[in-house]
């Protein structure tokens, strides 16, 4: 086995943690950083599901007020500029403009949401609430005329998936075992220890860890861990929802974003995505099938559009959309009636009973307060734990790998990259910097030209990056590189991406042979 014949050498880890998702991760590097030894496994790709399927906002939750989920906002609201100062290649600011539905929630509710959601958390950097007359603001002319006034604020952008990466890449910098594509079959309480099978989901090959506390972060499957593997029954706990999304042609020239009341209760983002495309989300039902087959529907497909139809001057239509995606949330199961009143906020469940070792399953979270769940998880399982090395919390001033520059100084970051790389295309160095930070030159090397970079796959993709990719990042397959790693896919060809699946295919079997394992 690939990752954990290596690892097996070390075991008892203190830490094992069942999930390459945004928690899991997260929690794998708090833990590590404190000195702690971790193993991650997960089943897929990193951020294979959930983590890279949201509408990829770092934000308080505006409408969660409603539902007098404070707590929840204000740290959500605290985690904005945290987030964009350890990662400000990944996260950045964005300015959302809130037209008044004169038919909906009227003007005063949305001045007195807004007041609470500018003052509830610190906030140095995003600039506040302002009213608009969009009348007379570029923000009004994509929309009909009945709406006249507006609201804008700020909030903040992620690359979801890449931030789950980073922050697996990070861990394993520490030293942290991280195993994408291995699956935990079985884990059993012997004596002091947790006892996993492991299945490399390449090869079949099962091997074996022990770990002194056990984390189940699997997300939507958070219950399935849970009761098939570990033996203990989670369902009654877990509400699945399912969340869809649609990116479409570009819908409007500015760079603002909106979000819309809808008359059923929902919010509605249209957001200004990858440069020339909008992403529109997303929707909230409940789910009962397979998360790993999830997909949008045709109904909330043409939903969405109509939904962003009673806003915009030009109609929205299916024909428009170039792409469509759908996530399954795991939240917590807190009774609420509708799926987009279930809270937002994590749950976590401890069980280590009778100096038993210790179980942490997760529940519920989202991206914006994954940080302060892996604090919140250190911070129970630390007493089940040997003392760490070095004790007490320490990600909100650590940036993650590429991060490394200041909070404002992303502009300088290009201008700096595009000077040491004149022959190279200046909007290649932009996205590179966006993926990769101060690392894009790991990436670029000393190259002089595009040549230098190797194979071109479309769309600014090289064989220096994929290279990356693969040593750097786990990726194995062509839908980890163009639809997490980054989102290339609205790019390319199908004949593109197969010729991608193509190269990685034989760069994995030529490291097999080399190393001595089954491709």
């Amino acid at each position: 086995m690939r990752v954990v014949a290596s690892a097996k050498a070390c075991s008892p880890y203190d830490v094992a943690v069942i999930g390459g998702g945004v928690n899991g991760c997260g929690i794998a590097r708090d833990a590590v950083g404190r000195g702690w030894s971790v193993f991650l496994c997960e089943k897929g790709d990193l951020a294979g599901a959930t983590s890279s399927a949201a509408s990829k906002l770092i934000h308080g939750g505006l409408r969660y007020l409603e539902y007098f989920q404070f707590r929840l906002v204000r740290e959500a609201l605290l985690e904005r500029e945290t987030l964009w100062r350890i990662a400000p290649h990944i996260v950045w600011p964005l300015r959302f403009v809130l037209p008044h539905h004169k038919g909906l929630r009227p003007a005063w509710m949305l001045r007195l949401g807004l007041f609470l959601y500018d003052h509830l958390g610190a906030r140095e950097l995003l600039p506040p609430t302002r009213t608009l007359r969009l009348g007379q603001d570029p923000a009004g002319a994509p929309l009909k005329p009945e709406y006249s006034v507006g609201f804008e604020y700020s909030d903040c952008w992620v690359e979801d998936s890449r931030l789950v990466v980073l922050n697996a890449r990070d861990a394993a910098d520490r030293g942290a075992t991280i195993a994408p594509r291995t699956s935990c079959v079985t884990a059993k309480r012997e004596s002091d220890v947790w006892r996993l099978t492991l299945r490399d989901e390449l090869t079949g090959r099962k091997d074996e860890i022990t770990a002194r506390a056990l984390v189940n972060a699997a997300g939507p499957w958070v219950a399935d861990v849970a009761g098939a593997i570990v033996g203990v029954d989670a369902h009654a706990s877990v509400r699945l929802v399912k969340g869809s999304h649609i990116v479409t042609e570009r819908l409007f020239p500015h760079d603002r974003c909106y979000i819309f009341q809808i008359s059923d209760g929902r919010v509605l983002f249209a957001i200004p995505y990858e440069r020339d495309f909008t992403l529109i989300g997303t929707t909230d039902l409940d789910y009962s099938g397979d998360p790993g087959a999830v997909a949008a529907s045709e109904q909330e497909i043409d939903y969405l559009c109509k939904a962003a139809s009673d806003y915009f001057r030009v109609p929205v239509t299916t024909n428009q959309v170039v792409w469509s995606y759908s996530g399954v949330r795991p939240l917590f199961d807190d009774g609420a009636s509708a799926a987009q009143a279930a809270t937002r906020d994590y749950v976590l469940k401890l069980d280590a009973d009778s100096g038993r070792p210790a179980l942490l399953n997760v529940f519920g979270g989202k991206l914006t307060t994954y940080r302060k769940l892996a604090e919140a998880a250190i911070a129970m399982l630390a007493p089940h734990l040997p003392k760490p090395a070095r004790p007490g919390a320490w990600t909100a001033k650590a940036s993650l790998p590429g991060g490394d520059f200041p909070v404002l100084g992303f502009e300088a970051l290009v201008e700096d990259l595009q000077g040491r790389y004149r022959a190279l295309d200046p909007d290649l160095v932009r996205r590179l910097a966006r993926a990769y930070g101060t690392l894009v030159p790991g990436i670029l090397k000393e190259a002089r030209s595009t040549a230098e970079l190797g194979r071109s796959f479309g769309a600014g993709l090289t064989e220096a990056e994929l290279d990356y990719l693969v040593e750097r990042e786990w990726a194995m397959s062509a839908e980890d590189v163009v639809w997490r790693r980054s989102k290339l896919g609205l790019r390319l060809s199908r004949e593109e991406i197969e010729a991608i699946d193509a190269f990685l295919t034989a760069a994995r079997s030529a490291r097999a042979a080399a190393e001595g394992w089954n491709a």
